[in-house]
């Protein structure tokens, strides 16, 4: 026996700190965890000891407390006897409350400073504090019961999966810089100088050739990283559950996914969900909603009322629909009692998306009340009233500009107002929102980009009209919406080289970019590339939803700052010359970061 073995024999738990109930009573157990919290009364100390499992109350006695100096954080062992609390002593906020452990013998197997914070379940404690110090931040109840149930929940989804016959194949993490939409973390090469590896925002061009390599049915659990800036929801690198599928179309990829959703709910959750998910067209979500992530939590939908707005002697109204603009507005019932000065502020929430302001008017078919109201006498206050579904007193919120503009910033209202009333009910609504445009136009520019990206099908394969309007064109990509969060996105594939060739031409992507670009990817697609489609998921945003958190930061267990900085081990940090010598970089920055 060696001495290792006889040392760790001295202090091996026998049970977790959140094992220990009355049928244990009389038995001499080990604990081993973290000094949580001490409690002096006349010479004997009550040891609250904690693990990720729960907290049992130990009890030094008088000789042994004496002889023995433990701190907040110390890690111990202890050996003792379990015994059964008196009535009056049970803790019932404790699954452990009706025993304590009586001390024979106790180890500390660590020492620590104090910390800079206590570890407890409620924390007021700047966030950098926090990062800074993650290691300790970890050791609290909410984070380590958020990242077990991360674990439990991407489990869960795991087994789903693969019980649909679907296989996980690792992709690479370094690899060709190619264009998704943000910048590329680049990592230079020691063994080819002056070239870089990327690091993957997706997997999907991997993916893709694992279709064509004849993986039909393929999952990842896949780290992606994008240098883009930072929210709530986003972090520089992320995990997502990413998919694939051959020789299926749209209605089966969300068939696959409600399944594998459905069985995570009701297994991690405890929720039993509707199937099939609602289905809605892009252009349909922002004309009801003003967003192409709806929640559908609640109701205020959108109201065309160019019509009335047309027949009205209101300039601001008929000058904006003259110049090819729309006037659209919002019904709230729930308002009646809003102030005037309450209505106003509300134009500021529109004008942070561009609205140049905000008509609204207390319906009423007597004429109303607010500045709309000498434009709505008589009969047409009946019609207005009648077109946006309003009663006497509803507040009817309007918006003039052009399109783009009316439906954003109305949609954001909508979700503002759902918050200032509380109108977002308990319940899962998830959405899929479906027929994405092909392209958009850069507004510096005035060239197509791809919406997606240019490997997504056209609704239309024949892609009729794409020469003269191809802003017009929809595309086979669709997004998965829950309450108001986009989750993930997806799309068909294109398959046909014909296709491709057109999108590629529509995108002024010339045959050299298009090699130096995606070569490897249109190589494997000219060898019998099955039909094909997927589906990619955001864990981390997923995650905090079912956990109604808002921010992802509680579900990632060693996050970055929102400017891409990780306080506790201090990266992104500088490196010596020599490191950039081996890699044949020079660096143009100032050292210390001066620029």
């Amino acid at each position: 026996m060696t001495a290792q073995t006889t040392e760790a024999r001295t202090w091996k738990r026998t049970h977790t700190c959140g094992d220990l109930r009355l049928q244990h009573v009389d038995q001499e157990v080990i604990l081993n965890g973290w000094v949580d919290a001490r409690r002096n009364h006349g010479g004997i100390y009550f040891v609250d000891l904690r693990d990720r499992y729960g907290i049992t109350q130990v009890v030094l006695r008088e000789e042994l407390a004496g002889a023995t100096k433990i701190g907040p954080e110390f890690v111990i062992s202890v050996r003792g006897k379990v015994l059964g609390r008196d009535a009056a002593n049970v803790n019932p906020q404790r699954k452990t409350g009706e025993i304590e452990v009586i001390v024979q013998e106790l180890e500390i197997l660590s020492s620590s400073p104090t910390p800079p914070f206590e570890v407890l379940e409620e924390l007021d404690t700047a966030i950098e504090t926090r990062l800074r110090y993650r290691f300790i931040d970890l050791r609290r109840g909410p984070l380590q019961r958020n990242m077990i149930h991360r674990s439990r929940f991407v489990n869960a989804m795991r087994r789903a999966f693969e019980r649909q016959n679907f296989i996980e194949v690792e992709t690479p993490i370094l690899t060709k810089a190619t264009p998704e939409g943000a910048r590329d973390y680049l990592v230079p090469s020691r063994v080819h100088p002056g070239e870089f590896y990327a690091l993957p925002q997706s997997p999907q061009i991997f993916k893709q050739i694992l279709m064509v390599s004849g993986f039909d049915r393929y999952f990842q659990v896949a780290r992606c990283f994008r240098d883009e800036d930072l929210r709530a929801d986003r972090q520089p690198e992320f995990t997502q559950l990413d998919m694939e599928m051959s020789f299926v179309e749209e209605e089966e990829v969300f068939a696959a996914w409600e399944k594998v959703i459905t069985e995570t709910f009701a297994e991690v959750q405890g929720v039993e969900l509707e199937t099939p998910f609602q289905r809605m067209p892009f252009a349909e979500a922002m004309e009801r909603f003003g967003s192409d992530k709806p929640d559908l939590r609640f109701g205020l939908e959108l109201c065309d009322v160019a019509a009335w707005a047309r027949e009205s002697e209101f300039k601001v109204f008929t000058s904006v629909l003259e110049a090819g603009g729309r006037v659209v507005g919002l019904c709230v019932p729930q308002a009646k009692g809003f102030s005037r000065k309450q209505v106003e502020a509300l134009g500021a929430v529109v004008g942070e998306y561009g609205a140049k302001g905000l008509a609204w008017w207390k319906a009423s078919r007597e004429g109303g009340t607010g500045p709309l109201a000498r434009f709505a006498a008589g009969e047409k206050a009946g019609a207005l009233m009648d077109l946006m579904g309003a009663e006497d007193g509803d507040l009817c919120l309007f918006v003039a500009d052009r399109e783009s503009v009316v439906l954003r910033s109305l949609g954001e209202l909508r979700n503002h107002l759902a918050d200032q009333l509380d109108l977002r009910a308990e319940s899962w609504k998830f959405l899929w929102v479906t027929e994405f445009p092909l392209f958009q136009r850069d507004e510096e520019t005035g060239r197509l980009a791809s919406a997606h990206h240019p490997f997504t099908a056209p609704v239309d394969w024949d892609m009729t009209g794409a020469d003269s309007e191809p802003e017009k064109l929809a595309s086979r990509a669709y997004d998965l919406v829950l309450n108001g969060w986009e989750l993930g996105s997806g799309s068909v594939r294109i398959h046909r080289t014909d296709v491709q060739t057109k999108i590629f031409e529509l995108l002024q992507i010339e045959p050299e970019e298009q090699e130096l670009k995606f070569g490897f990817l249109l190589e494997a697609l000219r060898y019998g590339p099955p039909p094909h489609a997927g589906f990619a998921l955001g864990l981390d945003r997923t995650v905090a939803l079912t956990l109604g958190l808002d921010n992802i930061r509680d579900v990632v267990a060693f996050p970055k700052t929102t400017s891409a900085s990780d306080l506790m081990c201090g990266a992104p940090s500088e490196v010596s010359p020599e490191q950039l010598e081996e890699v044949h970089v020079r660096s143009v920055a100032k050292p210390g970061g001066a620029s």
